[in-house]
């Protein structure tokens, strides 16, 4: 189902009614302002919206909805601006609603392992907050720092312990929506079974804002471990590293976390935030692996495991890093690998996922299309959990190919990804700059069957109208 063509433009009179209904301190016209949020991160996309609305409480975003909806105007839901898919763009104008007001933990219940929070709320200091309590919400993606959790539910987050813990989805038991009419309901129940009908919860999670807005978030807390061992394996080659990531789960042992890393993006993060690493001569690609848990016998038990794997697969060198600072700055390298990136060249983001022992096949695709394309490309991801971000880097390609003809080359990209069972998304979401190639992946029925389910949910299309579709 496409967006319908025109919009109702917001008039004085209905400037008046959306202050009446949210309050006037939180509703926003200055070219400044809409300027600031005309975009996210991704690419260099800007599209301003009419108005920016920030309400303070679900009954102010009911209210706006119920609004919008009976005038027909768009509106476009927005978390932190971290996005990669362009989501939150107001690409009809109208109404950006931003949910920075919702920013509170309204509890954190260690009986039951389960805390509320607002959608506002950053990921990070949501973490630090349960860590607080001895308890754990593994889901932590790079921009944990600066994105919202309920921009996490929005997108289907993951993050680099998805390989251990799993994505989002495990964490989220219960929601609190305002649907595009203004209807306020709870999708499920704060249990962690569930078997009442559809799960309307899972619905909503990576739905990018277009069935629901979310104003209350129950999630599912687990214990925190209090040990960790993070290992830096380095390889002679991409294909060395990506197929030894099945071999270290075929091995019996399940990481916490496990990171691919290319050589290029590696410099270019050292360079951008000055890390103090060693690149060694030869060697183009890493895996960074982690193991957490509450008994240091049994994590370097499965270390010395996964050492025998790596050997097995051309591994040259392992760097055991157990203090706190070479933990953190070997993250650090690894998270601000896509900011470093970005800061050095013209590119493109994608977020393929395949199943782990594809990822050689993968990686050896990327680089043969690379080559008849004329683009280049750093990789680096979640190589446990098959996903693999691959930055495209303009390089050598004219702007007219750059323009024209990369497209094409994507679309091969994410045809390989499809072939070998993989999908086109692993947790970017689809938004925008993607949904052209849905058809890729899913036949016009599935198609069919999620804009039916649209069209249940917002049958004016006013909620982030022209996404995923």
């Amino acid at each position: 189902m496409s967006a319908p063509t025109t919009y109702t433009k917001i008039t004085t009179a209905l400037l008046q009614q959306i202050a009446a209904a949210v309050g006037e301190a939180n509703v926003f016209t200055d070219q400044a302002i809409l300027e600031d949020y005309s975009h996210d991160e991704t690419e260099d996309l800007h599209y301003n919206p009419e108005v920016v609305v920030k309400p303070v409480d679900t009954a102010g975003v009911s209210a706006l909805l119920k609004l919008c909806n009976e005038n027909h105007i768009p509106v476009t839901p927005r978390g932190g601006g971290t996005g990669l898919s362009g989501a939150a763009l107001p690409i009809f104008g109208g109404v950006l609603l931003s949910m920075e007001k919702f920013k509170s933990i309204i509890s954190i219940d260690t009986e039951n392992l389960q805390a509320i929070v607002e959608p506002g709320v950053i990921t990070e200091e949501f973490i630090n907050a349960v860590g607080e309590h001895g308890l754990l919400y593994p889901v932590d993606p790079s921009s944990k720092g600066s994105c919202f959790i309920g921009g996490n539910v929005a997108h289907g987050s993951g993050g680099p312990r998805v390989v251990k813990y799993g994505t989002i989805r495990e964490y989220i038991l219960n929601l609190e929506v305002v649907l595009p009419t203004g209807e306020v309901i709870w999708t499920g129940a704060n249990t962690l079974k569930y078997a009442s009908g559809y799960n309307l919860t899972q619905l909503m999670i990576g739905s990018e804002g277009t069935l629901a807005v979310v104003t209350r978030i129950v999630t599912k807390l687990i214990p925190k471990p209090t040990l960790s061992v993070l290992m830096l394996g380095s390889f002679l080659e991409n294909e060395q590293a990506c197929a030894a990531v099945s071999a270290i789960f075929r091995a019996g042992v399940i990481p916490s976390a496990l990171e691919f890393m290319e050589r290029r993006g590696v410099e270019w993060v050292v360079q951008y935030d000055q890390i103090k690493f060693v690149l060694e001569e030869g060697i183009n690609a890493y895996l960074m692996i982690e193991f957490d848990g509450n008994d240091l016998e049994v994590i370097y038990k499965d270390c010395e495991k996964v050492n025998t794997v790596l050997e097995a697969y051309g591994c040259t060198n392992v760097l055991l890093a157990d203090t706190a600072g070479q933990k953190e700055e070997l993250w650090r390298m690894r998270r601000t690998m896509a900011e470093s990136v970005k800061s050095n060249s013209v590119y493109k983001e994608e977020d393929t996922v395949v199943p782990r022992a594809a990822l050689p096949q993968l990686i050896n695709g990327i680089k043969e299309i690379g080559s008849r394309y004329g683009f280049e490309s750093v990789c680096y991801g979640h190589a446990g959990d098959g996903n693999l971000h691959i930055n495209i880097i303009k390089a050598g390609m004219s702007d007219e190919d750059w323009k024209n003809k990369l497209k094409d080359g994507i679309r091969e990209l994410f045809q390989l990804t499809a072939d070998l069972g993989g999908t086109i998304s692993g947790e970017h979401g689809i938004g925008l700059v993607q949904k052209e190639f849905m058809p890729i992946k899913y036949s016009e029925i599935h198609l069919g069957l999620m804009r039916s389910i649209k069209k249940v949910f917002d049958p004016n299309t006013i909620l982030n109208p022209g996404k995923i579709f």
